[in-house]
């Protein structure tokens, strides 16, 4: 396989997903691929100045994604995304040629440096509110006890595997890192999807602002990096606060995103909370919600950095 020069090394391997017979949910890897084979084809694929992401749509069928120049964030040049739909033999036959491949994100298991303060390394849950813990690893629906102000906030975290839910469903994978319970940047299965909804020929898709990456029906990102469930993804989350005189604001908050080691977000505006946190009056310092929304999303080794 060519070697791709990009900010995420590629290494051949193979991975895995999940499934279950009432409500179709694996949130470890192994199950996935003992019991639903479509787990084993869903992934990522490159071959000489291409790519694709194949993702699983349940019972047999998947999406293909074809890239130009190589995978987003590891050589694609932002050009049209050719998709199209088919089966296990479908998916074979055009990508004939091509390698399965797995991103070695060089963001994951980054130590807390010095003064980090360590919110979760899998052994408690003293930092959080009504925090969970299963095997080893933070829940989605948690906030933190302490408040902050401007840092710089590092956490890695897995979606489930749905294969069986509509591809853009809000109901795919749902979590959010609430930054004060104003600003969300968006946790959620949206991998393979195509964020330029003029391409969509159609209605049938939620809002790509919902999908992973974006600020919360504010802003998606400028380079889609979700990568397949059950894998294991970062974000790097450096936070200005909006700042206050005599109550008044006086400068918006500002973020900046690494996802799975590109930048997703540079120093962006945020004029005002995100979602329904644009509802609420803006404050100098507050809590981070790991939103929950019924959805076995899991994370771990989170630290943060108060500037």
């Amino acid at each position: 396989m060519k070697t791709l020069i990009a900010p995420l090394a590629l290494v051949c391997s193979a991975t895995s997903l999940l499934a279950a017979p009432e409500a179709p949910v694996w949130t470890d890897p192994a199950k996935a691929a003992a019991e639903y084979p479509d787990f084993k084809i869903q992934g990522e694929y490159v071959a000489e100045g291409r790519a694709a992401q194949v993702a699983a749509m349940g019972k047999g069928k998947f999406q293909i994604s074809e890239y130009a120049k190589g995978l987003p964030g590891a050589g694609w040049d932002g050009s049209k995304i050719t998709k199209s739909v088919g089966d296990a033999a479908f998916v074979a036959e055009q990508l004939d040629g091509f390698s399965r491949v797995e991103r070695e994100v060089p963001t994951l298991g980054a130590k807390p440096p010095e003064g980090a303060v360590v919110l979760f390394d899998g052994t408690n849950t003293n930092q959080w509110n009504k925090g969970v813990i299963k095997d080893g690893l933070l829940m989605a629906g948690t906030t933190t006890k302490k408040k902050f102000k401007d840092f710089k906030l590092h956490l890695e975290f897995r979606l489930p595997f749905k294969p069986e839910t509509p591809l853009s469903s809000q109901d795919r994978g749902n979590s959010g890192i609430y930054i004060f319970g104003r600003y969300e940047c968006q946790i959620i299965d949206s991998f393979g999807l195509d964020y330029d909804l003029s391409t969509w020929g159609g209605k049938n898709h939620s809002d790509n602002k919902q999908w992973c990456g974006s600020f919360y029906k504010f802003k998606t990102p400028d380079v889609p990096m979700c990568l397949p469930p059950l894998t294991w993804q970062s974000y790097d989350i450096d936070f200005t606060a909006p700042k206050f005189e005599d109550g008044k604001k006086v400068t918006n908050a500002r973020v900046s995103v690494v996802q799975n080691g590109v930048m997703i977000h540079d120093d962006v505006e945020l004029p005002k909370g995100t979602g329904n946190g644009g509802k609420l009056p803006e404050i100098p310092e507050g809590n981070l919600l790991f939103q929950g929304h019924g959805n076995p999303v899991q994370f771990r080794n989170i630290w943060i950095v108060e500037k």
